[in-house]
């Protein structure tokens, strides 16, 4: 072979592969598409199969009848329902009025602190959270033993009173100690959201209403909380939410009654979901219980955030 052949091969072009390629509007669709499938895998279709299910009476995951809004009409005469949906909504209640402000003033007291220490002070009141709730309720079920528990002794040296009482052994005292145990997980989570929402207000608004003579409270009420009103928006609805799926801290706290308690005093609405849904092995009740729940809870974000406008207007 001449050079001349030579040289003109290695000039010779080389051939392009004719596989499709993406064009430039279509590489965003291909980095969101495993989110896209992962979510209608894990919870699209599990959602609508949940909706198709509640209209269903099963006995276990092979058998079902379809029985109309028959679920919805049972749990609408269930005094148990009822015991479990007004446990839970005390507990909402609680999350909301108790733990929040309670956070609110933790935000406050740090964004004032202008030490070092506030670094320390912030990871010791988030650490809480970052312990497990089946840990926390066995923790708290000790310190809750009449006579020897912290919580009792605590009591019986502020107080005088509660050296022998059984929190979570008479119906009126399951809930408080409920409460108590989710304010230790809690609170120090909401802060850091207070927190973090106090230290964007702008500090020139603060100041001119403290020279238009606003003491702390008025100062707080006018400028600092409409600031952040959004954040608090956030914060309510997502403790609301949070609350209504409580199961993990009365299955820990009184594992002999299956989290129910006394009297059925710690009994929640998962708890009943759980119980009806795999104890009983009826899938489509317990997806009935689901769906009511989240209607309910979407009901009163809307009121939440319906509220939040007309106040902000």
């Amino acid at each position: 072979m001449s050079a001349t052949t030579l040289s003109e091969t290695a000039l010779a072009p080389v051939p392009r592969r004719t596989g499709r390629r993406l064009g430039p509007g279509a590489w965003p669709y291909a980095f969101i598409a495993p989110y896209l499938v992962i979510t209608l895998v894990f919870m699209l279709y599990p959602l609508i199969d949940a909706g198709i299910l509640a209209f269903h009476q099963t006995n276990g995951p092979a058998s079902k009848v379809f029985v109309g809004f028959d679920n919805f009409r049972y749990l609408a005469n269930d005094v148990l329902f009822h015991k479990a949906l007004a446990n839970t909504t005390i507990f909402a209640a609680c999350s909301v009025l108790i733990q929040l402000p309670l956070s609110m003033g933790l935000a406050l007291l740090l964004n004032s602190d202008k030490s070092r220490a506030k670094g320390i002070f912030r990871l010791v009141l988030f650490s809480p959270n970052l312990v497990g709730q089946v840990f926390v309720g066995i923790v708290f079920a000790v310190m809750f033993t009449p006579r020897y528990g912290l919580i009792n002794r605590f009591t019986q040296e502020l107080f005088g009173w509660g050296l022998e009482k059984q929190w979570l052994g008479e119906p009126a005292f399951v809930m408080p100690a409920i409460v108590l145990t989710a304010l230790w997980i809690w609170v120090g989570f909401n802060m850091i959201y207070f927190l973090a929402a106090l230290q964007g207000v702008d500090k020139s608004l603060e100041e001119a209403a403290r020279i238009d003579g606003a003491n702390r409270w008025q100062v707080f009420w006018n400028v600092t909380l409409p600031s952040i009103r959004h954040v608090v928006v956030f914060v309510v609805v997502t403790s609301i939410i949070g609350s209504y799926q409580l199961f993990e801290l009365p299955i820990s706290m009184m594992p002999i009654s299956s989290g129910r308690g006394p009297d059925n005093a710690g009994l929640s609405v998962v708890t009943y979901l759980y119980d009806v849904g795999f104890n009983n092995s009826d899938l489509g009740l317990g997806a009935a219980v689901g769906w009511t729940v989240a209607i309910i809870i979407f009901v009163m974000s809307l009121i939440q955030v319906k509220v939040s406008r007309i106040a902000e207007e």
